[in-house]
């Protein structure tokens, strides 16, 4: 099954479960991919969340329900997800600017149509890339957990960098690394954590026998075939950017696909918001069968 076919039967699951609890779970195996890698990806290609969409249209669902005059908004409420009335009617009346009443009354509702993959001619651009088998190794880590609820993770691990910029984290990190000239974002995507959370940490190669400071942690990487794309500019939309592009534009057209356990961002030692700053995305990939 190649990426698009399993991105569509996803979507083509959540719209056959939009009523009731939809199963992330469920819609992930239809991509092939870990709920986590599902929603992330999820949110590079469409521009949003998963949860937005699934609200946007279950909520376009409910509206077309009420406006046919025969739903009740209790049950119309509970139909689409919502725990109560109440909560039910204050997300209807933010989406289509009335209240699920003055639905049922005639008044205009908004429409948000469901999404499918479709095949389209750009213009043609290179990208850059190569493709690295790289032996395991070490790295010295400070993790934390972040969400892709909404996104969150757009504007939570850009925070991230920051604070651990200013308490002295990436000096201490560069300290202990043997060339002190590149640190690592590294985004773990296949733990048993959650649906939406994972762990992301910061972090600069080590050595395995190295002491740990406290408040850090070493991880071997695995023995990896590795897809490593240079991306040029400021951070952090330089980087979103080249991801939308690797998913939309590599991945569907190469003899290659993610293994979707990790990734990570390299970052050299530098002015990370200047336009010309050189920047890396590391993919684990293996070869479509």
């Amino acid at each position: 099954m190649d990426w698009m076919t399993g991105f569509q039967r996803a979507l083509d699951y959540i719209e056959a479960h939009l009523q009731g609890e939809l199963d992330v779970a469920a819609a992930a195996r239809e991509a092939a991919c870990s709920p986590f890698y599902f929603q992330r990806l999820f949110g590079i290609l469409c521009g949003m969340s998963l949860g937005e969409y699934v609200r946007a249209r279950r909520l376009t669902l409910a509206g077309r329900d009420l406006a046919a005059g025969g739903a009740k908004v209790l049950d119309t409420a509970l139909q689409y997800g919502y725990d109560s009335p109440e909560s039910f009617a204050r997300a209807f009346q933010r989406f289509h600017g009335v209240t699920p009443s003055e639905a049922r009354r005639g008044a205009p509702l908004k429409s948000f149509a469901p999404l499918s993959v479709q095949i389209t001619l750009k213009g043609g651009q290179i990208m850059d890339y190569k493709i690295v088998d790289k032996p395991s190794f070490t790295l010295l880590e400070r993790v934390e957990r972040h969400s892709v609820a909404d996104g969150r993770n757009e504007n939570t691990i850009p925070d991230f960098w920051t604070r651990t910029q200013a308490d002295g984290t990436l000096e201490r990190l560069l300290a202990q690394a043997p060339d002190k000239t590149y640190l690592f974002g590294v985004c773990y995507g296949n733990q048993p954590t959650d649906d939406k959370t994972f762990d992301y940490a910061i972090a600069a190669p080590a050595d395995p026998s190295a002491p740990v400071p406290e408040g850090f942690r070493l991880a071997e990487i695995p023995a990896r075939t590795w897809a490593v794309f240079p991306c040029l500019g400021p951070m952090p939309e330089a980087i979103q950017s080249l991801w939308h592009r690797i998913i939309t534009e590599f991945f569907p057209g190469s003899e290659y696909e993610p293994t979707y356990e990790l990734d990570m961002e390299a970052y050299p030692v530098g002015d990370m918001s200047a336009e010309d700053y050189p920047s890396e995305i590391w993919v684990p990939v293996r070869k479509k069968k």
